[in-house]
Parts: structure tokens; C-alpha cells; sequence
């Protein structure tokens, strides 16, 4: 049968197509994602691991206790949720040269398991080279340098691997349609087929997917309900740090987050994040206070430093990196009204040290005592850290799994912890003194009226 080609219009935000041209989705509602593409309707025959799909009773249905493959590195582990589950799809996004490629080239040279690792981007030469950076261990691992679906998939059929790695879907493409690579076509009938693969036999698969511009992944989003586990790799090039986050996890928590060190060598495991977020000054300076903040079901002790100084130009500049600049806004707005600093005159900078970002509001406490530090230069008892959420009334709120914060304060070595008053938890079984406050003003008296 001959093959036809002709022009749609979809939509990248969710694949709808049009026949013509539109200026805004009218299945989503999103303005200039419709696009152009050439498609080729040639003979769709279904692939050989495509079977016809039969109901079953669910009491019919086997299941293994052992439907997990773990990797060598137990920071991924954690973020799927305890190893990747065969016959998943996963797809982990993030900034050109973060390190996507190198975390999954490290635990694919690494795994016990036979892995084949897809790249439309490298030559096998430039990834020998980079393996040997990482490691001199070369274990059992496959590498085909290869843009062809069909040619990948006959290479799956004949090497027969434990896992699948493709990297990227957006260099991938398959016959079945003459677009050109990284179209929403061919990104989203690869992804298909891959997913139809990974169903129907059981083999894991890792998709690498690029991101645009504005930060979210590249091709319809389609394309993140039709996997199973969406990761998200974030962080600073130019900060050492990395962390690896979960978005989608249909196997798991999307708490759970994996921190990496980049270093010469590849991704190093963080597996005590505490020790390298906090200084380890012998005396610290004004402007820095110490939050324990809860990231998934790890807790986390984070160092916050300010400056307050005078507006030099005669508008006061609030600068924060890591912290909310609305939230920081509405913290400095509460100092001026309930505890009497006059701060809206002066420059406000936060900074959150590693380059960590961070969303919890039991930060709030430490964020403006840093504040309240630099703008009256006095130190912070470098043995004391915070815990609590700031409301709008000036009043100490409680926060999630206090005990694990409390907890993990005191196998770092601090002495005091403020919390709010609101939690009647009784702490005196533990070594570290628990202070509980009510509001700001408490905070100003017991914390630096004392020590001033």
C-alpha cells in the first residue's frame, strides 16, 4: 500500500490536532502551542511483542514478590520508591548538563543487571571515554549509538536486557512517520511503542527527555501522563550540588528526593546532606540562622544568611535565592508590624547556602532570625537552630513531623531547638533543650535580648 503524506496542526501543550492552523488550543486552552507537522500514514503494522490483550479475573492474575530491580546507588532507589519496577516506563528531565546522561551511565556501568543504554547523542567513543572518568569497573553493560526505532527494538530482541535506557526520546524516531526527529509525532508514537514494549514483556525503561525554555519537558504533555514515573534532575551548574526529584511515581512517594555531589569523577551519593549544608566556622558571623526543614521523609538541617543593610539607591531591593521572595515580603512585613523593626526602609538579601531550594514554611522562623541578626549584628548561638511557621499574626505555628526535625537536630550536636508553643508534645526524654515560643516578640525577647 502506497503511503500518503499530508499536514496536521497539534497542540504541544496536550496533543490535540486540527486540520488547520489555530492561534489557541481549543482542548486546553493554551495560546500559540499549535504547530505544524508532516505525517506520513504508511502501513501501521503492530510490532511482534504487541499481543492481543484478553481480560482476566484479577484473582487470576500472577504476581512476584521480587517486581523490583535495584541499582548499586541507594539515592535513586529511595526516589522510585525502592528500586525501578519491571515493565515501567520512566522518564527524568532537567537542564543541558546537569548530569541526566552521567547518573544513569554510572548505574547502568554499575548494575548487576544487563543493561542497554541508547544514545542518539553520543558516539560510543565519547561514552567509552566518559565511562572509564567514572570508573575503571566496566561491568555489564551494552551501548548501541542509534537513532532508529525499528533498529533499536531488533536490538533489545536480540541482546534480551534487564534494562532499557534511552537517551533522548527527542533523538528518536520511528518509520512509521517521515516527521522530523523531536517532533510532538514522533516523540509521542516512540514514547508509545516503547511503553506498549515495556507492557508487554516486562522490561524497565529509563526515557531521558529534554525541557524547553520555560522549564518543563519538551514534546506534548501527553507525554508525562503515558509514564510511569516522571523524575526531574535540578540544581546550580554552577553549584556542586544536584537533586534528584520526583514528580510522578505510580509505584511510590513523590517526596522523595536524591542529592548528589558533581565532582570530576561523576555523582557522588550525599548521603548525609546536613553536614554539607551548614558552615562549619568556628565562630559564625551576624545573619545566619539554622532551619531543620523536611524534604519527602528526609530531614534536613539548613543554614540561612541575611544582610540588612541601608538602601544605598532609595529603593529597598529584596533579593532572595533559595527562599520565596513573596514569602520573604510577607515575613519582612511582619517584623515591621508586629515586633517594631523599621526593615522596610533598608535592603534585605537571603540567602539559602548549597543552593538549595526551599518550599517548607518551617523555615520561616529561622529566615527571620537571620534578619533580625544582621539588621542589629548580633551572632546567633551557633548551637541553636529553628522550627516553626510564621503566620500572618505574628504567632509560632506548628509544623509536620516535629520529632523527626527535633530528632535529627540532636544527632548534629545542637543544644537548643525554638519551636512553637503550639505543639504539646513533651520533649524532656531527649538531650537537646527544646524552647517552645508563642509569636515574634517572644522570639526578639528570649533569643537576642538575652544574648545581647
Amino acid at each position: 500500500m502506497s503511503s500518503k503524506i499530508k499536514l496536521i496542526y497539534s497542540c504541544s501543550n496536550c496533543g490535540a490536532k486540527y486540520p488547520k492552523w489555530l492561534g489557541q488550543c481549543t482542548a486546553c486552552g493554551e495560546w500559540n502551542t499549535v504547530s505544524e507537522e508532516i505525517v506520513n500514514t504508511k502501513n501501521k503494522n503492530d510490532y511482534e511483542f504487541i499481543s492481543k490483550s484478553k481480560a482476566v479475573n484479577i484473582n487470576e492474575i500472577n504476581y512476584a514478590n521480587d517486581q523490583r530491580i535495584f541499582f548499586s546507588e541507594n539515592e535513586i532507589n529511595r526516589v522510585l520508591g525502592g528500586g525501578i519496577v519491571k515493565g515501567s516506563v520512566v522518564l527524568i528531565s532537567g537542564e543541558p548538563g546537569i548530569g541526566k546522561s552521567t547518573i544513569l551511565l554510572q548505574n547502568s556501568l554499575s548494575s548487576s543487571e544487563k543493561v542497554l543504554y541508547i544514545s542518539g547523542e553520543e558516539s560510543s567513543s565519547q561514552i567509552k571515554l566518559r565511562a572509564h572518568r567514572i570508573t575503571e569497573n566496566l561491568t555489564n553493560c551494552f551501548i548501541l549509538t542509534e537513532t532508529n526505532l525499528e533498529l533499536i527494538l531488533k536490538n533489545v530482541e536480540e541482546i534480551k536486557p534487564d534494562i532499557l535506557i534511552i537517551d533522548s526520546i527527542q533523538t528518536i524516531q520511528t518509520d512509521i512517520h517521515e516527521s522530523s526527529q523531536g517532533s510532538l509525532t514522533q516523540i509521542r508514537e516512540c514514547t508509545g511503542i516503547l511503553i506498549k514494549l515495556a507492557k508487554n514483556t516486562g522490561l524497565p525503561i529509563i526515557i531521558v527527555g529534554h525541557i524547553t525554555k520555560e522549564g518543563s519537558i519538551a514534546g506534548p504533555k501527553i507525554l508525562e501522563h503515558m509514564v510511569d514515573v516522571v523524575l526531574h534532575f535540578e540544581g546550580d551548574k554552577q553549584n556542586q550540588y544536584r537533586i534528584l526529584r520526583s514528580k510522578k511515581n505510580r509505584f511510590g512517594s513523590t517526596d522523595e528526593i536524591g542529592i548528589y555531589q558533581m565532582n570530576s569523577n561523576g555523582l557522588n551519593e550525599v548521603s548525609d546532606p546536613s553536614e554539607l549544608f551548614i558552615s562549619k566556622k568556628e565562630k559564625k558571623s551576624s545573619g545566619s540562622a539554622v532551619s531543620v526543614t523536611l524534604d519527602g521523609s528526609r530531614s534536613l538541617m539548613i543554614e540561612i544568611q541575611a544582610l540588612v543593610s541601608s538602601a544605598v539607591y532609595g529603593t529597598p531591593q529584596r533579593i532572595s535565592n533559595g527562599f520565596n521572595s513573596k514569602r520573604l515580603n510577607m515575613l519582612l512585613a511582619i517584623l515591621e508590624k508586629r515586633a517594631g523593626f523599621k526593615i522596610g526602609i533598608k535592603d534585605v538579601f537571603i540567602n539559602v547556602t548549597g543552593g538549595f531550594k526551599i518550599e517548607d514554611t518551617a523555615t520561616d522562623l529561622a529566615v527571620i532570625c537571620a534578619i533580625l541578626s544582621s539588621n542589629i549584628n548580633l551572632t546567633i548561638d551557633q548551637y541553636s537552630c529553628f522550627c516553626a511557621e510564621v503566620d500572618l499574626s505574628g504567632e509560632l505555628r506548628s509544623v509536620s513531623s516535629i520529632e523527626k526535625r527535633v530528632n535529627e537536630a540532636q544527632r548534629l550536636g545542637y543544644k537548643n531547638i525554638y519551636i512553637s508553643s503550639d505543639i504539646k508534645q513533651d520533649f524532656n526524654s531527649t538531650k537537646i533543650n527544646v524552647k517552645k515560643l508563642s509569636n515574634v516578640k517572644e522570639v526578639v525577647k528570649n533569643i537576642f535580648k538575652e544574648q545581647g
